[in-house]
């Protein structure tokens, strides 16, 4: 697939899923979202939860420019006609106090049911309500999101020696998720339980956010959507007017160039597909 170019049109889609985005965080991939939401037009926007990191701001101010742009062009698309819904998540869990209201054009909804083309129903939330820790122990919750926020720092060292080698970015914190039996474990008992809270309220699926994987996959008969993030994996779900889902990893094109991650935003990128069913 050729590179985005500033002249490149927009690719238009039905609709956008997008979660776990943590501005206010220094993890947050603000440069390459912006590129992404540039060269994407959708009916409709779903922000999908913890957009926005109040955890984090509450403990110290991080707000650079970058993140304000990422403001700005979402109410950009809001002002041209754009539907953008916010689902609130657990770290930007203050927009819960609002269900229903209007900022600039971008609704805040507790969760949503949203019907694709093809007349498929998705129950659309943020996932944390499923995460017995959120919910029950919080202050692990915290510690945890602390570790996460180390687990990143070391990361983006590792990845600086790996672009000066030649080699592309590797994400420590998404492998060891995988390798780990109780992360494993987690993620397979959360993919049930929001699969069964979507059967239980009568829809076909479910999409999600929260838990930093992005998949397209079944569970026990019900499609399970999680867009991922913007702190690593820099994934979104796209809807095509056929109703089909998509799953993109937004992926810098210079990944093997060193460059600060939130300083400029990147000139090229290669937008690639990871796919449209994985089954269970």
């Amino acid at each position: 697939m050729p590179l985005t170019h500033p002249s490149t049109p927009p690719r238009h889609v039905r609709t956008l899923f997008i979660s776990d985005v943590h501005l206010g965080s220094r993890a947050a991939k603000a440069a390459m979202l912006i590129e992404f939401l540039r060269v994407h037009d959708a009916e409709t926007i779903y922000l999908v939860g913890d957009i926005v990191d109040g955890w984090r701001l509450r403990r110290s101010w991080h707000w650079p420019q970058l993140h304000n742009d990422v403001v700005q062009k979402l109410l950009r698309k809001a002002r041209k006609g754009t539907r953008i819904i916010y689902i609130p998540g657990n770290h930007d869990e203050f927009l819960r106090d609002f269900p229903g209201q209007h900022f600039g054009g971008i609704e805040v909804r507790l969760t949503d049911v949203h019907e694709t083309a093809d007349g498929k129903r998705l129950l659309v939330m943020h996932g944390d309500e499923f995460d017995v820790v959120v919910r029950n122990a919080r202050l692990i919750a915290y510690l945890g999101d602390w570790a996460y926020d180390a687990a990143i720092a070391i990361n983006s060292v590792f990845n600086l020696f790996r672009r000066r080698l030649g080699f592309p970015y590797w994400s420590f914190s998404s492998w060891a998720k995988l390798k780990v039996k109780n992360a494993v474990s987690f993620i397979g008992a959360f993919e049930s339980a929001l699969a069964a809270e979507a059967a239980r309220r009568d829809c076909d699926g479910v999409v999600c956010g929260h838990i930093h994987h992005a998949q397209i996959a079944e569970r026990a008969g019900i499609l399970y959507v999680n867009s991922g993030d913007w702190v690593e994996s820099c994934t979104a779900i796209a809807e095509h007017h056929d109703g089909s889902l998509e799953l993109i990893a937004w992926t810098d094109a210079a990944a093997a160039a060193p460059r600060q991650a939130d300083t400029a935003a990147p000139e090229e990128m290669v937008p690639v597909v990871l796919s449209d069913l994985e089954a269970a």
